[in-house]
């Protein structure tokens, strides 16, 4: 099993937390909540509002999340899922989880190629789809 970090559409009462949920793509079992021991600026972008976290560690915010204890299947999944590795990267960050007292490394989705003025886009630390920054994620089914 890998420990999984969620920050966006996957998370709890977000739009795509089902597919962590559906046992035909795996296992995923919830860890708890946590955040990025690193800053990295979360922004809201693109065409579809989709949120992703720049990997820029060191700038940004301490960014919440969940994380899920994922097995192979899972994760090989959730890559062709998360558009990996053209869309996002898998990459690595270290979580304190919340309540346990002990931080995780975890693997994440994050962009490392992206359009310059992304930095410059409002940075998150929470992601919620129907948060009052009002742009409103666009769910892969009405793309």
């Amino acid at each position: 099993m890998a420990h999984m970090f969620v920050y966006g559409t996957l998370k709890t009462g977000q739009p795509n937390h089902q597919v962590l949920l559906d046992g035909t793509h795996g296992r995923a079992a919830f860890q708890g909540r946590g955040y990025t021991v690193e800053l990295y600026p979360l922004v809201i972008a693109g065409e579809h509002n989709i949120p992703r976290l720049l990997n820029l560690p060191g700038q940004g915010r301490r960014v919440a999340g969940e994380v899920y204890a994922v097995d192979e299947q899972m994760l090989r999944f959730l890559d062709e899922f998360e558009g990996c590795p053209d869309m996002y990267q898998r990459t690595r960050v270290m979580v304190a989880v919340e309540g346990a007292g002990e931080t995780l490394w975890c693997f994440v989705y994050s962009t490392a190629t992206f359009p310059p003025e992304w930095v410059h886009l409002p940075y998150h630390d929470d992601y919620d789809s129907q948060g009052e920054h009002g742009l409103r994620y666009n769910p892969r089914e009405n793309r």
